[in-house]
């Protein structure tokens, strides 16, 4: 009542009024109205679409498998590899190593992915010359087949090719997440012995490339890499989850950001609504309003839907302190390959601390720098986990 009693002692112009009801329109009919249907947005409605969703995706997953499929199928009838010019570059400045295990052999992902990074090495042309693809298949009892179609067009190397195998104990085997942390290391060892490169992308076979995943790594290593604070990093992240990408987070950049975010939409709006209420001036109150009001509904609707407006230049492209989670595309100077292998050597990954975990826990322990860009340069694609069984997944 008390709250009623106030608003009838103000007038319809006052803008404490106005504030009021554009609050309420705003996160109470229309933002929920239009971005329920948004995956990752706080007004995402789970019961109505995630389980339709998911469906259709795997659906779409389906018919992308079968299309790069096809389209090595049509490659091998016409005779033809996937190194440009038929000639393997004498030192490329980038290996991309996809690293693949047999799994949902239905979906073939790691055609997908193949046939996404060839298809945009074909755009590219000249400048991507000095580019390999290299494929790193650690299934280990070689029913792979999609990585033997491969093998008619990129240079392949399998971890259990041999009779015998390479000698791994029956402990490891059982520990998954000790196998994935072995194979990761295996896959950066071989392409740096087999190709000495500037850089390798090691690429997870459900990670696909985005459109502009060549222009803006060319960018970020030529340009902003050479910047004193982001030089020798240990390695640079292509890719973050997107849910784990709101502001209201434990990273103190991405609570900066929303400041910013506020500070620059709070005048903005604030002086849109003095031009249409016809008030004479804007005061800090008005700023103050309008500064909250936009953080609060970017963060609520989503923070990756504004991290796509990066996407109209790769200048825009954002390089942050990197995070946790998790390894679908990684970036490494070939100094700091050799660094992570060694690395990885001296610990042993179990459940709670995948290779991901491990991967983090150097920055601290060894005194190491890593970032990762923003938005995303690939996007994962695989509902079907290697490390655990999931027979109904879901896209959250």
């Amino acid at each position: 009542m008390w709250i009623f009693h106030r608003l009838r002692l103000l007038s319809w112009s006052s803008p404490a009024l106005h504030f009021f009801f554009l609050t309420v329109v705003t996160f109470g009919i229309l933002a929920p109205l239009t971005c329920h249907h948004l995956l990752h947005s706080y007004f995402y409605t789970r019961h109505w679409h995630l389980d339709r969703m998911s469906e259709e995706f795997l659906e779409q997953s389906l018919k992308e498998g079968e299309a790069a499929l096809h389209y090595f199928e049509n490659l091998q009838a016409h005779n033809f590899s996937l190194l440009q010019g038929g000639q393997a570059p004498s030192r490329p400045w980038l290996v991309i190593t996809i690293i693949t295990v047999y799994r949902q052999p239905e979906f073939h992902y790691v055609l997908q992915v193949a046939s996404g990074f060839h298809r945009l090495l074909q755009q590219c042309g000249p400048p991507c010359q000095s580019y390999q693809l290299f494929l790193c298949d650690v299934d280990w009892n070689s029913r792979h087949q999609d990585a033997k179609l491969l093998a008619n067009f990129i240079p392949v190397t399998s971890r259990f090719a041999s009779s015998k195998g390479p000698n791994i104990s029956r402990a490891v085997f059982r520990n998954t997440f000790e196998k994935e942390k072995q194979d990761y290391a295996y896959c950066l060892e071989k392409s740096l012995q087999n190709y000495n490169p500037e850089y390798v992308l090691m690429v997870e076979d459900d990670a696909l490339p985005e459109e502009q995943i060549f222009s803006v790594l060319r960018h970020l290593l030529e340009t902003r890499f050479s910047e004193p604070h982001l030089r020798n990093a240990l390695y640079l992240k292509l890719y973050h989850p997107e849910r784990l990408q709101h502001y209201f987070n434990p990273e103190p950049m991405r609570i900066l950001e929303w400041f910013g975010v506020g500070m620059f939409l709070g005048p903005l709006f604030g002086w849109a609504y003095i031009k249409i209420a016809h008030l004479p001036v804007l005061n800090y109150r008005i700023v103050l309003f309008f500064s909250l009001y936009s953080m609060g509904l970017v963060e609520l609707v989503g923070r990756h839907y504004l991290l796509e407006l990066r996407r109209l230049s790769p200048a825009l492209y954002n390089v942050v302190p990197t995070t946790q989670c998790c390894t679908p595309a990684m970036l490494f100077p070939a100094s700091s390959a050799q660094r992570t292998v060694n690395y990885l050597a001296e610990i042993s990954c179990r459940s709670g601390f995948a290779k991901d975990m491990a991967l983090y826990s150097f920055l601290q322990d060894k005194n190491e720098k890593a970032y990762v860009v923003e938005p995303n340069l690939v996007r994962h694609i695989g509902l079907f986990s290697s490390l655990r069984l999931n027979y109904k997944p879901k896209l959250l």
